[in-house]
């Protein structure tokens, strides 16, 4: 009875510290926002990643088994934090960091199920459809550099099979830990996209409020999810 009194005060903390932090990043978001201070985006980059850390204390505290797919999250979640820093300095190599915190997404993804060839064919069919629209899509404009487009290319491919592999684990297996994480990798690749057409396209108006409003949800979303896994156990 004693333990599971404890167990149950360290999930409400956790719970209420989960809350905080998400309150916290998305008014920096706002205000990151409105004012584009750089200072803002590093601190907000880095609560997400806090966030997901002290999901991962949770599990330790509460002698949790498995570790595969928290611990590979929390490392994704650091790799999205210094992309996201990175990207404001030198575009390919936070676009090359971003591409890496992908990789261990998918990879966490699939501690959570095994990968299969549906999920290969679905991924591919969104990596598909991604690259046609970068290389076909008339609103965009690299101004001749083919390695900027070509390192778009291969980002589009990383996260369409991570957002792939997201939508099958949960169409498999519907729980709150896989819709959770379907929606921050959905929220992800939108944001991407909506950066993308901020970055090189003529179509700019909205796009760059869209992509922040999103990503920061998404990153809290897979985050949360390191708690949610909790119930894997």
């Amino acid at each position: 009875m004693e333990s599971n009194k404890k167990s149950l005060n360290i999930k409400t903390v956790i719970l209420a510290v989960d809350l905080a932090l998400a309150l916290l990043i998305w008014i920096l978001d706002g205000v990151y926002i409105r004012y584009g201070a750089f200072s803002v985006k590093i601190v907000t980059s880095l609560l997400f990643a806090v966030m997901g850390g002290v999901n991962l204390v949770y599990l330790i505290l509460t002698k949790h088994k498995d570790f595969n797919f928290p611990s590979i999250m929390v490392a994704g979640l650091v790799f999205a934090m210094l992309g996201d820093v990175i990207l404001e300095i030198h575009f390919i190599a936070g676009a090359v960091l971003f591409a890496i915190g992908h990789v261990l997404f998918f990879v966490s993804y699939c501690f959570l199920r095994k990968y299969t060839f549906v999920d290969f064919l679905c991924g591919a069919f969104i990596a598909f459809l991604s690259v046609l629209f970068i290389v076909f899509a008339p609103i965009f404009d690299f101004s001749g550099d083919i390695a900027m487009e070509a390192v778009c290319i291969v980002y589009a491919i990383v996260i369409s099979l991570m957002v792939g592999k997201a939508i099958c684990n949960f169409a498999v297996n519907s729980t709150w830990l896989t819709f959770i994480i379907m929606i921050g990798s959905l929220l992800f690749f939108f944001s991407d996209l909506m950066l993308l057409l901020n970055v090189f396209s003529s179509v700019e108006k909205y796009v760059g409020a869209l992509c922040l409003s999103t990503y920061y949800p998404a990153e809290c979303l897979l985050a949360f999810s390191v708690f949610l896994s909790r119930k894997q156990n």
